[in-house]
């Protein structure tokens, strides 16, 4: 497939698609949690006292409606905070719990680096090493995880080489999905610029032509349907877009007039959006049987890797993701592509 050649003039006049989004798993190996309506515990930590958090804003209990014409109904609330029985906001509560006011994915991603200092230190221990204290998480970090989750990332792995459309790709998974065979997950490709924007390829509708015109494509994926991302600050709810991320969300051809109507209020900047020419999507079983067969690696990454790559250059995320991920996942970024 040539992606330069990927035709856009009718780019959001192919038909809309439904999905719905599910809860996805929080817990992994060496980590116990338990989650009891939107509230997360850590049961056990080696040296640490249990964690609660519980997220904050409107539930969301994984269900959506959706109409014939592609309207879907938006979840809200994104943060975390600590919160006790009595509902106040404190750092400790009568049961001892500590809280923390992290978004949820940033404390597990701690509680992950915790872990493998962890292990380091005691394998430093064991040989009489010094040991290191620990360093800040920073603003950009990735692990693995063990299951996809909706915002988590996809990343292709050595098997893909030679695949043209994913070789070397990172999948942003803007839904988990469920078993319906109508709602599996989908996601877009967002490491592959076009290096083309919206008015050299002469779109037929008003608002490409006009308020977005100065916009950069990217492939998205084999599948035809459009999408565009926009950063927004994390405060700012956009009824009519669906939060990927804290700063991301995404919409498709029948939220886009309501992001042209943002842009001409100065709510935001064409500049805050990304346009996607097709997507990637698979049914449940068959995405967990490409991880199970190694064709990809799963990650949570932070919001402002993701970000951050949508303003620069992407190319090299790939390798910047698993750079951060580090240990052999580090170590395959630096091998060449292998023949096919």
């Amino acid at each position: 497939m040539d992606l330069c050649a990927v035709n856009v003039k009718n780019l959001f006049h192919t038909k809309s698609f439904c999905h719905r989004p599910v809860s996805s798993n929080l817990g992994r190996t060496g980590v116990s949690f338990r989650v009891v309506d939107n509230e997360i515990t850590v049961l056990r930590r080696k040296g640490y006292r249990p964690f609660v958090v519980t997220a904050s804003g409107k539930k969301n209990h994984g269900n959506s409606s959706s109409s014939g014409n592609g309207e879907q109904s938006i979840p809200e609330g994104d943060g975390i905070r600590g919160n006790n029985s009595n509902g106040d906001k404190s750092d400790h509560n009568s049961e001892g719990y500590h809280h923390t006011n992290l978004d949820w994915r940033e404390f597990r991603a701690k509680l992950y680096r915790d872990e493998l200092k962890e292990i380091s230190d005691t394998d430093t221990h064991n040989q009489g090493g010094t040991l290191h204290n620990s360093k800040p998480l920073g603003t950009k970090w990735a692990h693995p995880i063990p299951v996809p989750e909706t915002g988590c990332v996809l990343v292709a792995t050595e098997k893909l080489d030679g695949v043209r459309t994913f070789e070397r790709t990172v999948v942003l998974l803007l839904r988990s999905g469920t078993r319906h065979p109508q709602e599996g997950p989908f996601g877009i490709v967002i490491n592959r610029p076009l290096h083309k924007k919206i008015k050299h390829m002469k779109p037929t509708n008003h608002d490409l032509l006009t308020t977005f015109s100065d916009c950069s494509l990217h492939f998205g994926g084999p599948l035809e349907a459009s999408m565009f991302l926009l950063k927004a600050e994390e405060k700012l709810k956009l009824p009519g877009f669906e939060e990927v991320i804290p700063g991301l969300c995404f919409g498709a051809r029948n939220s886009l007039d309501d992001a042209a109507g943002l842009v001409k209020k100065g709510i935001l900047k064409s500049q805050d959006f990304r346009f996607f020419v097709g997507y990637a999507g698979w049914q449940l079983d068959q995405l967990r049987d490409e991880i199970e067969s190694d064709y990809w690696y799963v990650a949570a990454c932070s919001s402002s890797l993701l970000c951050g790559a949508l303003s620069d250059s992407s190319e090299s995320l790939w390798e910047e993701i698993l750079q951060l991920m580090g240990g052999h996942y580090s170590e395959l970024s630096r091998k060449p592509k292998q023949d096919t």
